[in-house]
């Protein structure tokens, strides 16, 4: 079985935003971890070279593969920043419509600016991305945050 490329490391948080290029990038960065730790209690760590995760979770399909990965995460990407949330099915698409200025993939919702969207309804996206997750897989309670 191959082995997930996205793994949580010990890189450091801050180092990897300060070295985002774009200045409103990193500043939403920041932003979105304030959001993120704040609404799922867990501390942001790197996942990869360039995905900021919260929490975690371990899946098993019913194929065998199995893996870890965050409850939560984004990464702030050349063309846009991207977030990493699940949710159910039948919540998604409304929470989508009142989000604000966005693209959204299978996977991932792709967003230019923090501005741009509804960070109360990120937060409440986060937040049934936490549930959905829990109520799935089951995950740990979150531990005290490292980040300061």
């Amino acid at each position: 079985m191959a082995k997930n490329k996205t793994a949580e490391t010990e890189n450091d948080v801050t180092d990897f935003i300060n070295q985002v290029a774009d200045e409103t990038k990193r500043t939403d960065s920041f932003r979105l971890i304030e959001l993120m730790q704040g609404t799922t209690g867990f501390a942001p760590k790197m996942w990869g070279a360039s995905i900021i995760g919260f929490g975690n979770y371990h899946y098993k399909y019913a194929s065998g593969h199995e893996g870890d990965m965050p409850l939560v995460g984004f990464s702030p990407r050349k063309a846009a920043t991207s977030l990493y949330l699940s949710q159910c099915s039948t919540e998604k698409p409304d929470l989508l419509r009142k989000l604000g200025k966005h693209k959204a993939g299978v996977g991932c919702i792709y967003i230019k600016k923090l501005d741009d969207i509804n960070t109360n309804v990120l937060r409440e996206m986060v937040a049934a991305s936490v549930d959905y997750l829990k109520n799935t897989y089951g995950i740990r309670p979150a531990e005290p945050s490292l980040y300061r």
